[in-house]
C-alpha cells in the first residue's frame, strides 16, 4: 500500500484530531485508505426534480425548485419550530426546522428562488420537509450525477459527520488520488476484462456521474475483493499442504469393495464416479481435504459420503458424519443403517437427546474400536 493511503485520517482537510478520534472509534476509519474503502450504501439521483404536486407519489428524498414565501416561528411548550412556505407552479409545501432556528431564519430570503432537497414526510394531514438542504438557485451547480449516501452514527452526525459531512470529506480525498493509487492487478488481466483502473474505480464509486459509472466501479472493486480472497485461500491451502502430515489412506479396503460389488442401491453416475476418484486421490495424499459436494435433493450425496467413509474403514480407521439437525442426523442414520444391514459395520447415532447410558456405551465403542461409523449432530464435537 502506498504512503498516501497509509496517511492518518487526521491529516485530511476538514478532519483534525477531534473528528479523527470519532471516525476511528465510531466506524474504524484510521487512514486515507480506510476512507476510500468506506463506500456509499446507496445513491440519490440529483439530476431529477419533483414538483410539489408529485410529492405524495414520490418515494424518499425529493428535489424541488421554487420560491420561499411566508416564514413563521411557533412555540409549543419548550419546542420551537420554524416554518417556511415553499411553492412552485403546482402547489405549496411547508419546510420546517426544529434546530438551528436562529441561523436558518437569518439566512432565508423570502421571494428568492431556491433548490430544495430533503425527505418529504406526512405530518398530520399535510406533507412537509424537515431540515432540507437549501441552495439559492443562482448559486446552484447543476448536478447530472448521483449523490452518494454514507452510513453514519449519532455521535458522528452531532459533530457534522452525517452522510453529507462524510461525502464532503470523501470528495476532498478523492480529488487528491491522481497518480497515487498503485495498481494491484496485472495489466493483461485488466485489459482482457475491460476493468477500470483502481484509481478510476475509487473516483467513480464515490463521485459517479452516471449509473454506468457506479456499476463499472463497483464491479472492479468487487472483483478485487473476491480475487484476493481466493488468493489468500489458495495460499493457506498451499501452506497447509506443506506443513500437514495427516493420515494416508492407501487402500480402498474390503469394506468398500464388498459394498460396491454387492450392495450398491443403484449405479453411480459419471459425476459421482469422478467425485469419488478425486476424494480417493485426496485421501491418499496425507493432507487435509476440504470439499463441497453439491447436488440436488435425492442426487446421491449421502451415498458418496458413505463410500468415502468406507475408504477410511478399509484403512483401519473410524468415520463420523455430522448433520446440522437431529432430524437430518436420524434420517442419515436410518438410511446408512439400511444400506449396510448385511455388512459387519457397527453404526451408532449421537445427538443432544441421546441418553447418558447410551453415550457411555458409544464412547466405549469408539475407544475400543467396535464402533465403525458415528452419525450425529454437533453433539459429536
Amino acid at each position: 500500500m502506498s504512503e498516501f493511503l497509509q496517511t492518518p485520517i487526521e491529516y485530511l482537510k476538514g478532519v483534525g484530531p477531534q473528528r479523527a478520534e470519532l471516525l476511528k472509534k465510531e466506524i474504524g476509519l484510521y487512514t486515507f485508505g480506510d476512507l476510500l474503502q468506506f463506500y456509499p450504501f446507496r445513491y440519490i439521483d440529483r439530476s431529477k426534480y419533483t414538483t410539489v404536486s408529485e410529492i405524495p407519489f414520490s418515494e424518499g428524498y425529493v428535489q424541488l425548485k421554487g420560491t420561499i414565501g411566508h416564514v413563521s416561528e411557533t412555540v409549543a411548550g419548550k419546542m420551537k419550530k420554524l416554518t417556511a412556505k415553499f411553492q412552485d407552479e403546482t402547489g405549496t409545501i411547508d419546510l420546517v426546522w426544529f434546530q438551528g432556528i436562529k441561523w436558518v431564519r437569518s439566512s432565508l430570503k423570502t421571494g428568492a428562488e431556491y433548490q430544495i432537497f430533503g425527505k418529504a414526510k406526512m405530518f398530520g394531514s399535510q406533507w412537509n420537509i424537515p431540515h432540507p438542504e437549501m441552495t439559492l438557485w443562482n448559486e446552484v451547480t447543476l448536478r447530472t450525477g448521483l449523490q452518494p449516501v454514507y452510513s453514519s452514527t449519532e455521535k458522528l452526525s452531532s459533530n457534522g459527520l452525517h452522510s453529507k459531512g462524510i461525502e464532503k470529506l470523501t470528495a476532498v480525498l478523492v480529488r487528491q488520488i491522481a497518480g497515487r493509487i498503485p495498481e494491484v492487478l496485472p495489466t493483461a488481466l485488466i485489459a482482457r476484462n475491460g476493468f477500470l483502473s483502481k484509481e478510476i474505480a475509487f473516483y467513480k464509486i464515490h463521485l459517479p456521474s452516471s449509473i454506468e459509472d457506479f456499476q463499472r466501479a463497483r464491479y472492479r472493486l468487487k472483483f478485487d475483493e473476491l480475487f484476493f480472497l481466493q488468493l489468500e485461500l489458495l495460499l493457506r491451502k498451499q501452506i497447509s499442504m506443506q506443513r500437514s502430515k495427516g493420515v494416508v489412506f492407501k487402500e480402498l479396503g474390503e469394506m468398500f469393495n464388498r459394498f460396491y460389488a454387492e450392495f450398491m442401491p443403484f449405479e453411480l453416475t459419471n459425476a459421482q464416479k469422478r467425485v469419488l476418484k478425486e476424494i480417493r486421490r485426496d485421501l491418499a495424499t496425507g493432507h487435509h481435504m476440504n470439499r463441497l459436494l453439491q447436488g440436488d435433493v435425492g442426487s446421491g450425496k449421502t451415498l458418496v459420503a458413505l463410500l468415502s467413509m468406507l475408504m477410511a474403514l478399509g484403512s483401519g480407521y473410524q468415520a463420523a458424519l455430522m448433520a446440522p439437525t437431529e432430524i437430518l442426523a436420524t434420517q442419515h442414520y436410518e438410511t446408512i443403517l439400511g444400506m449396510l444391514s448385511d455388512m459387519p459395520v457397527q453404526i451408532e447415532l449421537l445427538t443432544g437427546s441421546t441418553k447418558k447410558k447410551d453415550r457411555v456405551r458409544i464412547h466405549e465403542g469408539l475407544e475400543n474400536g467396535t464402533v465403525h461409523i458415528l452419525i450425529g449432530t454437533h453433539a459429536l464435537l
